[in-house]
């Protein structure tokens, strides 16, 4: 049976995660210099590299002796800093020494998109959801993403850079309650 609500709350997780419109700078310049972006594969490559994260992940865990709930609070601290980053405007993980790439993969489909946050949160979100509620999740925000993408120049125009920064802020403030209570959930008293 779906969990309407955790559906609702996964899907807000992701978008807070993925943070798209918090991109959306990275977008447009990646535009601009490579005069189009790929909409269509950026998603498809995005969501293909979620959803097999989503599935074999925890084996892979399970490979190097990490149980899921160690990993969900190691996920929520990543998180937690993530949340920081777009509260503070801060800079706490660099992307410096990221391979150079085609915009609509690398680094648009692969990190930004699907990013280690963004698989973090997928193994997190594992701990207390259902795969089925967690695709649907994936799935609504690969619309979002999709259609982001596709009018991203439009887009910029109408939110301007105070509006991109409020929704950012938003969204982190968001994370940042998602993140403590993932830590709550998980942690072993």
């Amino acid at each position: 049976m779906l969990n309407f609500q955790g559906i609702v709350t996964i899907t807000l997780t992701l978008f807070a995660v993925i943070d798209i419109l918090g991109v959306l700078p990275v977008v447009i310049s990646l535009r601009e210099k490579h005069g189009t972006i790929h909409s269509e594969r950026a998603t498809l490559v995005s969501g293909m590299i979620m959803i097999l994260f989503l599935f074999i992940g925890e084996e892979l865990l399970k490979v190097v002796g990490v149980d899921l709930s160690s990993f969900a609070l190691a996920g929520s601290v990543v998180i937690f800093f993530m949340a920081l980053e777009m509260v503070l405007g801060r800079e706490f993980f660099s992307s410096e020494g990221d391979p150079p790439g085609v915009g609509s993969i690398v680094p648009l489909a692969f990190p930004l998109v699907a990013g280690a946050g963004t698989l973090t949160t997928l193994i997190s979100l594992r701990a207390a959801y259902h795969y089925l509620d967690i695709v649907i999740g994936i799935v609504l925000n690969l619309i979002i993403v999709f259609v982001v993408l596709k009018s991203s120049g439009r887009l910029s125009k109408i939110l301007g850079p105070g509006g991109i920064a409020i929704i950012r802020r938003v969204f982190g403030i968001i994370l940042l309650a998602l993140a403590i209570k993932l830590f709550k959930t998980n942690l072993i008293v």
